[in-house]
Parts: C-alpha cells; sequence; structure tokens
C-alpha cells in the first residue's frame, strides 16, 4: 500500500498528527491482534477531531474478515478496503477525500469477498525494514484445513507466484544491499504445489512433486552472485520432502534455519486440530532434517489448551520437547476464534488453565534455551550487524529470535566473523574473531 501511495505522488508520515488522511492495517488472526487492531482504529479517530487528519481507512485482515459488520461497528472510519484493494489504495483515498461525508452517511465499504491478490516482482514497494533485509512474500492463502485457524476464510486459497517472478524480486533486493531475504507465505512448503497440474508428465504421481518448486527457487535464489542469506519461514511439516532437505544441504545461502510449526504432538490433538500429521511422522521428519542439514536450527510453535486436550497430551508434549531440544520455540495460548471449527467443539479449556499450561511448556523450553546458548561458548559464528552492538546468527530470525550483542563499532548492515564469549539466556555476546577481551584487575582496597 505504501509503495502505490509514493508512487501515486503521496507524502508519507510516521506521525499521525501531520497526516491528512490516516490507515490502519490490520490483523485478525487471534483475539489479542483483533483487539489491538480495534484500540489502533478507535486511537486514530481522535486525530480527526485533534489533528489535521479528514479522512480514516482501515484495511487489511480484519477489515476483510468482518466486511459486512465493520461499517455499522465503527462510524468513525470513512472507508473500509480489503486485501485485494493494497495496489488500488491512492486511487480509493483521493475519492473519498474529494467528497465531504455527511453525517447520517455510513462509511464505504470497497472489500471484495472473496481474495485472490498476490503481489508481483514489480508492485510498487515501500520497504521499512532496514537496508540490509527484506521480507519476500512468495504466496498467498491457504488450502489448509486447521480446525483452529480462519486464515483460509480470510485470505482465500493457496497461489503460488512464479518462480521467475521471485527471483526477479530478490535479484533487485540483493543488488539494493540486501544481505538476508526472508521468504514468507501462509505456507511456504506449499509454494508451486497448486500449479502440480501444469507439471510436464501429467502422469508423474502428485507426491513425487512435492516441494519440487521451492526447490526450483532456491537453487535459483543461490545462484545470484552477492554474499547473502536466505531464510525458510513457515513451513507446513506435511509438504517436506527429502529432495527439500537435500536442497538446503547443498545450498549454503539458505540458513541453518527452518520454522516448522507442529502446534502438537499428540495424535488425538493432530488430529482434531485437522493438521494432517501424525506424531511418529513429525519425529521422523524432525530426525531426517537434522541428519541430512548438519548445523540446523530448528524453531517451532506450539498451542496450549487447545478444546479437549488432557493433562497427559499436555505430558506428551514436554516430553516431546524435552526429547527433541528445539533451537528455538513458541508457545500461543489457544485463541477460540469466530468461524472456526474448533471454536465450536467442547471441552474449552477457561483461561486460567490455559495460561498455566503455557507458562509450564515456556519454562520447559527457557531451561533447553539455556542449554543451548551455553553450548554455543567457544564457537565463531557469521553474523548480521542489526544496529549498533547487537546482531543476529543463522539461527535467529528478525524480530521473534534471539540477538548476538557485539562491539559498537562493527558496522551496521554487514556480515562478520564472531567469537562467542558468554550467554544470557537467549542472547550470546560475542567478540570478533581473533579479538581476546579485556580483563581488569581490581585490587581490594584496605579496610
Amino acid at each position: 500500500m505504501m509503495g502505490a501511495l509514493v508512487a501515486r505522488g503521496h507524502e508519507l508520515t510516521p506521525h499521525p498528527g501531520d497526516a491528512d488522511v490516516l490507515v490502519v492495517n490490520t490483523c485478525s488472526f487471534i483475539d489479542p491482534a483483533k483487539k489491538e487492531s480495534i484500540d489502533t482504529i478507535l486511537e486514530m479517530a481522535e486525530y480527526k477531531k485533534t489533528g489535521r487528519a479528514r479522512k480514516l481507512i482501515v484495511a487489511g485482515c480484519m477489515a476483510q474478515r468482518f466486511a459486512r459488520d465493520l461499517p455499522e461497528a465503527l462510524p468513525e472510519v470513512d472507508a473500509f478496503i480489503g486485501l485485494d484493494q493494497i495496489t488500488r489504495v491512492a486511487p480509493i483515498i483521493e475519492e473519498i477525500y474529494a467528497r465531504e461525508r455527511g453525517k447520517e452517511d455510513a462509511p464505504e465499504s470497497f472489500v471484495t469477498l472473496r481474495s485472490t491478490y498476490i503481489p508481483d516482482y514489480d508492485t510498487p514497494r515501500f520497504r521499512l525494514t532496514p537496508r540490509h533485509f527484506a521480507y519476500v512474500k512468495i504466496a498467498e492463502g491457504c488450502n489448509h484445513p486447521c480446525t483452529f485457524c480462519i486464515i483460509p476464510q480470510v485470505r482465500g486459497r493457496h497461489r503460488s507466484r512464479t518462480v521467475e517472478s521471485v527471483a526477479a524480486e530478490a535479484r533487485g533486493l540483493v543488488a539494493e544491499g540486501v544481505k538476508e531475504l526472508n521468504l514468507i507465505s501462509q505456507d511456504t512448503t506449499f509454494f508451486g504445489m497448486d500449479t502440480w497440474a501444469q507439471r510436464p508428465n501429467p502422469r508423474t504421481p502428485v507426491d513425487s512433486t512435492r516441494g519440487a518448486a521451492l526447490t526450483t527457487l532456491l537453487r535459483q535464489l543461490q545462484a545470484i552472485d552477492g554474499d547473502f542469506w536466505i531464510r525458510l519461514l513457515y513451513t507446513h511439516p506435511a509438504h517436506w520432502s527429502d529432495e527439500l532437505i537435500r536442497t538446503i544441504a547443498e545450498c549454503p545461502k539458505v540458513a541453518r534455519y527452518v520454522d516448522m510449526p507442529l502446534q502438537h504432538i499428540s495424535d488425538r490433538m493432530l488430529d482434531v486440530m485437522q493438521r494432517e500429521t501424525n506424531g511418529r511422522y513429525i519425529r521422523d521428519l524432525v530426525c531426517r532434517i537434522r541428519a541430512g542439514i548438519p548445523g540446523i536450527a530448528l524453531r517451532t510453535t506450539f498451542i496450549a489448551g487447545f478444546p479437549g486436550e488432557t493433562e497427559a497430551d499436555v505430558e506428551e508434549l514436554c516430553a516431546f520437547i524435552r526429547e527433541t531440544r528445539f533451537e528455538r520455540l513458541g508457545v500461543f495460548r489457544y485463541s477460540r476464534e469466530e468461524g472456526t471449527r474448533a471454536a465450536r467443539l467442547p471441552g474449552q479449556i477457561p483461561a486460567k488453565e490455559k495460561e498455566r499450561r503455557w507458562r509450564r511448556v515456556m519454562a520447559l523450553q527457557k531451561g533447553i534455551a539455556a542449554e543451548s546458548s551455553k553450548g554455543q561458548v567457544g564457537r565463531t559464528l557469521k553474523v548480521l550487524v542489526e544496529e549498533p552492538g547487537v546482531a543476529r546468527g543463522e539461527a535467529d530470525a528478525p524480530d521473534i529470535d534471539g540477538r548476538v550483542y557485539v562491539p559498537r563499532s562493527l558496522p551496521v548492515g554487514e556480515f562478520a566473523m564472531v567469537k562467542i564469549t558468554g550467554y544470557h539466556g537467549y542472547d550470546l555476546l560475542a567478540l570478533p574473531k581473533g579479538e581476546r577481551p579485556v580483563v581488569f584487575k581490581v585490587a581490594r582496597q584496605a579496610q
């Protein structure tokens, strides 16, 4: 949206009080996101009274999901736009800005109920990330039937970009100085599988092509000149293949890091969640990934307090975490989302109990993470310097994982080789390779 506005000649400002038009891009994945979105909308509405703002527009997932209800619920808003209006935001703003809204007029809605939009390599873009890393959306939508998730209803069915489109965008970003490409979508490992019917030999079984398009993409990105990382985020365990494992192992630019949300390990829970995997498959996949990609760091997420979850299920999950020792792990408290099948399930768990289970799993992982950090001491790592004194290693994705604290003299936006000298929880302490720590000796003052 910002790229489309800049391309049309609009001036952007991060200060709401200076804006003529306010745009709030919303999320509605879980309840805290919806609450934050609504609070922000109401906060921005005040600027129409106290600032220069004349129009307030609500965009994104919440506008898409609640297109029928929001105009009546939020009369402070002048217009709602959904996921398919991203590149049309400028003419929509100009249209509503050109006319006055009557006191009795309802907010306008430009939302189309079935989302089909997908960005391309030449879609206008105004990056908010630092110069040295970028997110590259390789697909949009999701085909999975997970009972807890509203995304397929909001963002539509999975639709992949072409390998050529993603590669063209990646080449442009690397040419601009980007050192890390974070590949994202609702299901990264499904990339290209929605076009399997177009494969050269239609008689080839679908399963044998699993992951083929993603492996093709990774090899094309690997071939781009330059020193940069490629990071895979949001991979679904059901679509991993031996070819994908082999490709990552053979592509040194692909960070030794995999983000693979598992949600649970109990067969009973995985079945009621409709995750299309079972505990045996997950355990085998984790072993194959670790054996096939030496030095890989695995990040996953689990859900605590899903409807019907028992103490035995929680204990099985904790045993799995102790056994597997994920390098990175997060836990969500189950959020009962309107419109999902899980919201109608019996056995809904009280918030207090969900909190207790969340704390139990997180406390377990905190100890594992400390031991993992301790094991890094003495190792030499390649890091990407984020800001003065702060860097990230291959095992750390932007914003969600740990940090590596380094001397402030290391140049921001560049790679550096450092030796780990200590740790604090999830974070590491490091010095440039070959540099010795300074030791200060202080004599005890006589009493």
